[in-house]
């Protein structure tokens, strides 16, 4: 299962359209700015580093069809193509991340066909670093699951988020590759049921023993000790290690500390942010009515006219955490997490 790859015979970057699942596996080719901004905008690609990897390689996708082909009209034409797409969400890290690193791929360049060539070079290696990254931070996080351990994960920060195996699953995934027994409990994660349509779907899939409960659930199974480690994906990790992460991820670390229980955020290095120095600078987007009102938009679920308030994110203290599971290893602090 792949979601996201470059057809290199087309030009077109093609997603696996994450709003069907787990009904439907259906993939979707993108090639124009507008198409990529909706693409990242309404979901159909999510998860930090994937919304990085598909701006990157549909950058260069929108880049082969730029029509002036002069030096300057094309450099104007692609920084105005990468502003527009960098506009799409404002919390994920690595959205800004993989634009800022495809505009400055243009740098030293002097005709047209060597800035298309360094876009295309740049974006498979945003690819390619993304799935050594999710495959360093399972190797590391591994060693924190033991075998007949129960683990407790929110959102989705698998497969399905990511151009590898994940970043929060990423772990599991490697402790199973070792032989290890484990079991996943899955958060729903309302509004949009990331957990219950894509969580599950993926550990599924891939031979996980999952069960999902609703979210405020959680704390009933740590009072019972039936939690024995929490690892949650991350979005945005300020410098003095508060992180932004889907919402209910707080409540979920509050529970934790609460009730003993581990609680560990995988994050790359694409994802950590210099210049937040807390979570309190880290911008955090709130989406439309509907997701909330209309269950998928279609049936009413509330009242009308009923007044909403949907951030799709909130921010952990780092206080909260007890360490960070990245490409280099894990940290109790925030210092090697986030430098």
């Amino acid at each position: 299962m792949k979601t996201l790859y470059f057809d290199a015979n087309k030009s077109e970057l093609v997603i696996l359209d994450q709003t069907r699942l787990p009904l439907t596996e259906e993939y979707i080719s993108i090639s124009t700015p507008r198409r990529l901004y909706d693409a990242i905008k309404n979901l159909e690609v999510r998860g930090a580093p994937a919304i990085g990897v598909a701006a990157a390689l549909g950058l260069y996708a929108c880049a082969t069809r730029l029509e002036d082909k002069t030096p300057r009209g094309f450099r104007y034409g692609f920084e105005k193509t990468a502003d527009l797409i960098a506009s799409s969400r404002p919390t994920a890290r690595n959205l800004f991340y993989a634009v800022e690193r495809m505009k400055g791929a243009l740098n030293s360049c002097d005709t047209v066909e060597e800035m298309l060539e360094s876009l295309k070079k740049e974006a498979y290696k945003i690819e390619a670093e993304d799935i050594r990254l999710c495959r360093n931070i399972g190797i590391n996080g591994e060693k924190l699951i033991k075998d007949g351990f129960t683990i407790l994960t929110h959102c989705n920060a698998g497969m399905l988020a990511t151009a590898g195996i994940g970043t929060a699953l990423a772990p599991i995934y490697e402790a199973k590759a070792r032989g290890k027994k484990i079991k996943v409990y899955a958060d729903e994660t309302r509004p949009l049921l990331q957990g219950a349509r894509l969580t599950c779907f993926e550990l599924i899939k891939n031979g996980i023993d999952t069960t999902l409960i609703c979210d405020n659930m959680a704390a009933s199974l740590m009072a019972k000790g039936k939690i024995d480690l929490v690892i949650v994906g991350c979005d945005r990790l300020a410098k003095n290690g508060d992180f932004a992460n889907k919402i209910g991820t707080l409540s979920l670390a509050v529970n934790a500390k609460h009730f003993g229980v581990p609680f560990y955020v995988a994050v790359p290095s694409t994802t950590a942010d210099i210049s937040a120095e807390t979570g309190e600078d880290i911008v955090i987007e709130e989406r439309e009515n509907r997701e909330v009102t209309r269950l998928f938009f279609e049936k009413p679920s509330s009242p009308e006219g009923v007044r909403v308030y949907n951030p799709a994110f909130d921010v952990t203290p780092h206080n909260l955490v007890t360490g960070y599971i990245t490409e280099k290893g894990i940290f109790t602090h925030i210092k090697g997490a986030a430098e």
